[in-house]
């Protein structure tokens, strides 16, 4: 077996790439050729790996020209211009034709309409609030599905591609596929208002007016989690794509930060003095930046790391706005009867004044009210949902213009898409690795602070305190037994050298605080329960006080004090 195995290794060793896929083009210039090395066989070695390196260098220089780290933008001749001045009209006779194809105007009636792009942007999601879905490939015009559900409509989301879509209705959340036929009806979703996916746990996440926020693998189709919030009907629902944490407002104002594996809120701040609009976390910084929207007409840029204030908020007009984040981090807000984009570093900079930043573009759009703002991945492309329809703007600069094709493809074709999906099941994340610091996962573990000692002083956590310690700071520890004996020893020793006491008080001390119910009642408690740390301290008091009486004995002179002797390092403490 060993031999075969070497045999193996060796052919491995030598064998080489076919001609069809050996590199063509001639070796860069400056390559080290190795000449001071003697053996030949080596020097041919270390030759074509020097060869491989200045290659591999060059097609990443080649990469990065191909790849703009800066995407395009609007910019102005002189200081006097100002770029919101600009009109679509304009951007649109300026942009190329294919790019101008993006600005749109959808009249439908059933609205006000909400929308929902696929990851890879090459497809729409649509819903009306009186039952109108339709999903299509907005670059082609071609239709995959329409339906008239005749009833409430909240919300509408992608699933793990186009093949599926969810849409929260009046009462439950029901699946479809790409051709509009119903799959499933998710009964424990009720009253759903908001929905999200999030693609690498494979999770679809609803929350509703009953005020539960509910995680469904959509692979298995278990409820994974079921957070109840106890703050009412919440109407808005934003995740955050770096570390698939959810963001919830609600109507109190407060702004809540959710994880499956808590039942509780892993955040919670009050972001308005009334109802939480708009919520949005911005992706370009890896979820750093928050930004919320209320009734109150305040738009408020958070600090995801510290969470000790704003960063920079602003009055808007028209109250409650309708916000949403760029791939590039750029600011959609629709508000009143228009949409305005702002763009860095003016809305992530710290500023005192609670003045608006710099705006960028502008639009306006007379339908209201407009319920919906989403940016389509990949491209300078606005889509704003309103009761008249949909309307898409074009605003230079926002869309990424570098796409993984790992990641999102979109011109992927139907092999490439099942490849993708199965990829993505095995890969899939487990929900218990949603954490605020998604760092923390594959980091080295703390050391840890558990010690032996009975009353340790040092920074012990509160769940690895002994029994006896976590009763004692929550006030609750019963030590009636441990001071009655404390009592009795020091009566015993005050009564050694205070004057002899008559046997009526002695009877009257020794029945002090013996007969109360309470005392009783705990007594029965302790019964036949055996707390390892009680008798620890138990036998710890006992070897104190035994010290103490041989210390006195032998002040006293009644006993000799023991010599040490060199046995005395063989015995047992």
């Amino acid at each position: 077996m060993a031999s075969s195995m070497d045999s193996l290794f060796v052919k491995a060793q030598h064998t080489s790439l076919p001609k069809s896929l050996r590199p063509t083009s001639p070796p860069p210039d400056n390559v080290p050729k190795h000449k001071h090395v003697k053996d030949l066989k080596l020097r041919t070695k270390l030759n074509r790996q020097a060869v491989h390196a200045a290659r591999s260098k060059a097609l990443v220089e080649d990469a990065e020209l191909l790849l703009t780290s800066e995407a395009g933008k609007m910019q102005v001749e002189n200081e006097l211009e100002r770029t919101w001045r600009i009109g679509q009209d304009d951007i649109a006779q300026g942009a190329g034709q294919e790019a101008a194809k993006g600005r749109r105007e959808l009249k439908l009636d059933g609205g006000p309409y909400r929308s929902r792009y696929s990851r890879n942007g090459r497809h729409l999601a649509i819903v009306g609030s009186m039952g109108h879905v339709a999903t299509f490939d907005w670059q082609t015009g071609a239709m995959h599905a329409e339906l008239q559900l005749q009833e409430t409509c909240r919300d509408i989301t992608f699933l793990q591609d186009q093949s599926f879509f969810a849409v929260a209705q009046k009462k439950y959340v029901f699946i479809y596929d790409r051709d509009g036929v119903e799959l499933h009806r998710l009964k424990a979703h009720i009253e759903p208002t908001r929905l999200e996916f999030l693609p690498y746990h494979w999770l679809l996440a609803s929350v509703g007016n009953t005020g539960f926020l509910k995680y469904q693998d959509t692979s298995t189709g278990h409820i994974v989690a079921e957070h109840r919030t106890k703050l009412g009907a919440c109407h808005t629902l934003a995740q955050n794509k770096h570390n698939a944490v959810l963001h919830l407002g609600h109507s109190n104002g407060v702004v809540s930060l959710w994880t499956p594996n808590l039942p509780h809120p892993a955040v919670q701040i009050l972001a308005h003095l009334g109802p939480v609009v708009g919520l949005s976390v911005d992706p370009s910084s890896g979820g750093r930046y928050m930004a919320t929207s209320g009734h109150d007409g305040v738009v408020k840029v958070w600090d995801c790391r510290n969470w000790k204030g704003t960063v920079r908020e602003w009055t808007t007009r028209g109250g409650g706005a309708e916000l949403e984040w760029s791939a590039r981090g750029a600011l959609g807000v629709a508000v009143g009867g228009s949409v305005n984009v702002y763009t860095k570093p003016s809305i992530q900079t710290t500023h005192a004044a609670k003045a608006p930043p710099p705006l960028y573009l502008t639009h306006p759009i007379p339908h209201r009210p407009l319920t919906s703002v989403r940016f389509c991945p990949f491209q300078d492309i606005l889509t704003i949902g309103h009761n008249a329809g949909l309307s898409s703007i074009l605003v230079p600069g926002v869309g990424e213009p570098n796409f993984d094709s790992t990641e999102a493809d979109p011109f992927e074709n139907k092999k490439a898409r099942r490849e993708r999906e199965v990829k993505g099941l095995l890969d899939k994340i487990q929900p218990d690795m949603i954490t605020l610091d998604p760092d923390f996962v594959g980091s080295l573990a703390p050391t840890t602070q558990l010690t032996t000692a009975v009353n340790d002083t040092h920074n012990v956590p509160f769940a690895r305190l002994p029994r006896l310690e976590r009763l004692r700071v929550q006030g609750k520890a019963d030590e009636t037994e441990l001071v009655d004996d404390e009592e009795d020893a020091a009566e015993g020793d005050g009564d050694k050298n205070d004057k002899p006491q008559s046997r009526a008080e002695k009877e009257k001390r020794k029945m002090r605080g013996k007969g109360k119910s309470v005392k009783r009642y705990l007594r029965k408690q302790r019964k036949n329960v055996i707390d390892p740390t009680a008798v620890a301290i138990r036998a710890k008091l006992e070897k104190q006080r035994e010290e103490k009486r041989v210390a006195k004995a032998i002040e006293k002179g009644q006993i000799e004090a023991r010599k040490p002797s060199a046995l005395d390092r063989f015995r047992r403490p």
